[in-house]
């Protein structure tokens, strides 16, 4: 699994991948997580608004931070994908 969280370097981006990586943590999961801070390559995704949160290159959320709750069930729902 791959999760890239997208966002310039701004408060919410760096709160998201916190979250991102204390829910990964949490599911003890086998998992890289990277952070994108390029405009461009955030732009290629088509999102508009950071921080976006991405899972094996599907936008998941963006323009929010998203509960650790909500993070986990997005990793639980894309582990197999």
């Amino acid at each position: 699994m791959e999760i890239k969280i997208l966002g310039t370097g701004c408060p919410k981006c760096k709160t998201l991948e916190k979250v991102t990586r204390e829910a990964v943590a949490v599911l003890d999961i086998d998992t890289t997580i990277t952070k994108e801070e390029d405009i461009v390559k955030i732009m290629e995704y088509g999102i508009m608004h950071t921080p976006g949160l991405v899972i094996n290159e599907k936008v998941i959320v963006s323009g929010r931070i998203p509960s650790m709750n909500e993070i986990k069930n997005f990793i639980i729902q894309n582990q197999s994908l």
